[in-house]
């Protein structure tokens, strides 16, 4: 039996009446609503956004506002995280405007060993040479920090990982030398992997070659104060950073010689919780004070006018 319709008579004529569900129409409707376009994808509107313009804080988070960022001298303004800063960049918030000579700024390594692998140590050198815009991993100068004149020597970690070759003793050696014959306080800031190991045995005589140099300017009671920046170990820590009269650290910076792995299977001890750490090293007596960046050059100018007077008075008759 048909369900689509049935007939009814009514005064003699035939009506028919739609069922209950009326059929599908045949054609399309001259109205139809035309599709909404769709907006963009999240993806889209997040190429939009100019690279460069911030700065994730891998202590706390959040998102940091590059300009923010260098205005406080790479320091989280939310959590105090300190990001590593460059050389020039570190010189510029502790010296003097204009008062800083810079010394041997065009010596460059030389592949000595004729170093082969993926790329040679001389490719390396000269990617590195381009990307940061340094000769070597250290700039060192004659400058003016507040009142004093000071041999400054900082190191840069973005070159080979702050590594220690010829060039780089080389050039702390002469600061050094030139400081004493000047009568001039120093002040070494490193950050550094060790010694290159491009440069095999040359870059572990360079651990003596600056000590022997401390011990003449110390000699001559001449204050050397080291500060310990984010990461110094290996063979910088073990020669020229760990030997000053004052040494100071940043907050949270990693200090130490070896890795915990090679620590732990050399000793077969135990290590405790964060024992690379600024914070623990101050608590063990490694070092004398952790300074945060933005408080270092008036505490470096407190301390050497400390120095400076304790140095006249032992030197008085």
């Amino acid at each position: 039996m048909a369900t689509s319709s049935f007939n009814k008579k009514t005064l003699g004529l035939d009506t028919v009446e739609p069922a209950v569900t009326p059929p599908p129409p045949t054609t399309a409707p001259e109205t139809a609503f035309a599709k909404k376009p769709k907006l963009g994808t999240s993806k889209s509107r997040k190429r939009d956004i100019p690279e460069g313009l911030w700065e994730k804080c891998p202590k706390c988070a959040n998102m940091v506002f590059d300009k923010e960022l260098d205005e406080n001298l790479k320091v989280c303004p939310r959590c105090g995280h300190h990001f590593q800063i460059g050389a020039r960049e570190r010189i510029h918030s502790l010296v003097e405007t204009c008062s800083f000579e810079e010394m041997d700024a065009d010596m460059v390594s030389v592949d000595i060993l004729q170093f082969t692998g993926v790329a040679s140590y001389k490719e390396k050198l000269e990617a590195y040479q381009k990307t940061t815009g340094l000769k070597d991993a250290v700039i060192t100068g004659i400058g003016r920090l507040a009142e004093y004149r000071i041999g400054l020597g900082v190191m840069d970690f973005s070159f080979l990982g702050g590594s220690m070759g010829s060039v780089v003793g080389e050039k702390l050696t002469r600061l050094i030398e030139a400081a004493t014959e000047k009568a001039l306080p120093l002040v070494i800031i490193s950050t550094s992997g060790g010694a290159r190991m491009y440069e095999g045995m040359f870059s572990l005589m360079q651990m003596a070659k600056t000590c022997a140099a401390l011990a003449y300017h110390a000699k001559s009671r001449l204050p050397y104060i080291s500060v310990l920046t984010h990461p110094t170990t290996a063979g910088v820590m073990a020669s020229y950073a760990s030997i000053g009269d004052l040494i100071l650290a940043e907050p949270g910076a990693m200090i130490g010689f070896a890795g915990p792995r090679v620590i732990k299977d050399t000793t077969q001890a135990e290590l405790p919780p964060g024992f690379q750490t600024t914070e623990f090293l101050l608590e063990h007596g490694l070092i004398d004070s952790i300074v945060p960046r933005k408080e270092l050059k008036q505490r470096l100018t407190y301390y050497l006018e400390f120095l400076s007077e304790r140095s006249r008075a032992t030197a008085a008759p």
